[in-house]
């Protein structure tokens, strides 16, 4: 199936095909590679009007996700339709991401790749809320980054360390 990739910002420059490469080789890590998704790079000011309307913050931030199936983590969907086979939408804060790059001087490529993994566990049913949750997530991040550092010849990490 395929990655939807829209950039509906212009403040950022995207190189989309590195991102739909990591996106693709994810997906297959995680064993969802008949699954469409759908990724977003969006402004903070985008950013910023989901997070206020979906987590009642009013400021912009990294990822969303909003995910097709509900599923607990660690399950994959069970599409009984072909037209099911969506694992859901990822808007990535790109603009937001940039500004934390050129403050910690972290390669922007790289962390659009670690946040797109990041979004698809939470599609996924990944979530971060207790330190349980956290280290659900944070293990099949590193799982799935894995396989994207052998492919790319990287040594990404997930987003979440430390968090607890």
């Amino acid at each position: 199936m395929s990655v939807a990739l829209r950039n509906a910002q212009r403040v950022v420059l995207v190189r989309r095909a590195p991102l739909r490469r990591a996106v693709c080789a994810l997906r297959a890590a995680l064993g969802v590679s008949r699954f469409d998704v759908g990724l977003v790079c969006a402004s903070n000011r985008l950013m910023r009007r989901l997070n206020g309307a979906y987590r009642q913050r009013l400021e912009p931030t990294d990822v969303l996700s909003f995910p097709f199936h509900q599923v607990a983590a660690g399950e994959l969907p069970r599409p009984r339709y072909r037209d099911e086979y969506n694992l859901g939408d990822i808007f990535l804060g790109v603009e937001y991401i940039h500004q934390q790059c050129c403050a910690t001087g972290e390669d922007f490529d790289s962390v659009l790749a670690v946040t797109a993994a990041h979004g698809l566990c939470h599609l996924l049913g990944y979530q971060h809320n207790t330190k349980r949750e956290w280290q659900q997530m944070y293990q099949k991040e590193v799982e799935i980054l894995e396989d994207l550092n052998r492919l790319l010849g990287a040594s990404l990490q997930p987003l979440t360390a430390g968090l607890f």
